[in-house]
Formats: C-alpha cells, structure tokens, sequence
C-alpha cells in the first residue's frame, strides 16, 4: 500500500488498535477480531514476543487486506527492521528524529508521540505524518487536544492512553484525527480465554462511535 493510502485509511477508519499480548497466537487472534469488527488496522507493539517475526507473519497473510503496523519503537535500527518484515506504519511512545528520518527515507507512514507543545513541535518538523499524543488521559484527555489544535492546527493527532468508548467522541469532537485504542478494545482478559468475539464486538463499538461522532460535526 502507498504511503498516502495508508495514512488516509488510517484517518477514514479513525482508530488504530494497539495489539499488546502475551505470545504470537494471542496476537493473531486479536488481529483476526479487530478485522472482523470492521477495523482493517492493527499496530502490533515490540512488547509482543517475536513481535517482527509476528509482522512478517501477518504482512505476508493478510497485509494486502489489513495495515499492518509496528508499535512501541524505540529507535532506528528496530523501525528499519520492522518495515523490513512488512510494517507499513511505526509508531513510537516518544519523540525519536532518527526514527522519523529512517521510516520517512523508507516512505512508511510515521506516527512519532510526544505530550508537550515542544515535544509536538518538534515532531511535527522532523516529518511526522501523525503525532501521537500519549499518555493523553492522566494529562486532560479530550480537554487537552481540544487545547492543542489552537496553535497546531494543521497536525493530525492520534490521542492514545484514556481513550475509551465512554471518551472516544469526545476525542474525535476535540479534533483528534484518530484514536490510538489499547487494552480497552483488544481486551487481555478475552485474550488469555479466547474468547475472540468480545474483540470483535469492542471493535464494531469503536467504529460506530467514531463514525456517530464525526456525522454530528
């Protein structure tokens, strides 16, 4: 998928499911279930064990079906590797230039995060295609990126940490551009007991709210 296709689904659909599980088929399963709930994302984090080796599983199966991202890089070296195996978005928990460098020269889509004004600035004149605003709950949520969009109106924000689907349209109302949703949506609990349906249900909640939210814009 093209750079500029794959950033436009990712604002279309509005949500990036952040797959955080405790081995490779748990993580399949959650990947199985977000797409099922009509969320053809997923962003698979490094915490995962054998996490490349997961993104090359998944680009290689479904990838010309489902963006399939890397989560939670750190640096440079692991971006490059990531995309290697098929990452078609990486996403960072901080601000890191020379993992926005690699993954611009690589033409994948960057999601960097940041939390403060300097921080998103920054960020955002590195080449940023999306800035993640983590962690957005404990630091005003919704309140926080409706505050933001004032002197940064031009940049795409992906709000992750404290989104739920009691918040999420909040969110969008706020002008989040998408919403970064982790252990609200792929739920540990119905991991572990594979109970893949109550993801699937949790996804189709999120998209409905999303999409509810943007058509009373």
């Amino acid at each position: 998928m093209k750079k500029e296709d794959a950033s436009r689904l990712i604002t279309e659909i509005g949500i990036v499911p952040v797959v955080r599980a405790a081995n490779a088929k748990q993580a399949l399963m959650a990947v199985e279930a977000v797409c099922a709930g009509g969320i053809p994302i997923v962003e698979i984090t490094m915490t995962v064990p054998g996490a490349i080796d997961l993104i090359a599983q998944i680009a290689g199966s479904v990838g010309a079906t489902v963006l399939v991202g890397a989560g939670t890089v750190l640096d440079a070296e692991t971006a490059r590797r990531c995309i290697a195996a098929g990452a078609q978005f990486v996403v960072s928990p901080g601000f890191d230039r020379e993992t926005i460098e690699i993954v611009k020269r690589e033409g994948k889509v960057v999601m960097a995060g940041a939390l403060t004004p300097t921080e998103i600035a920054a960020a955002w004149k590195s080449g940023a295609d999306f800035v993640k605003i983590f962690p957005c709950g404990p630091v005003g949520g919704a309140k926080y990126i409706r505050a933001l969009r004032g002197p940064f109106p031009q940049i795409p924000f992906v709000p992750t940490g404290g989104v739920n689907l009691e918040t999420a349209a909040d969110f969008i109302r706020a002008g989040a551009a998408a919403l970064g949703v982790g252990g609200e949506l792929v739920q540990a609990d119905a991991l572990k007991a594979g109970k893949g349906q109550l993801i699937v249900e949790n996804a189709r909640k999120f998209v409905e709210a999303v999409h509810a939210a943007r058509a009373a814009m």
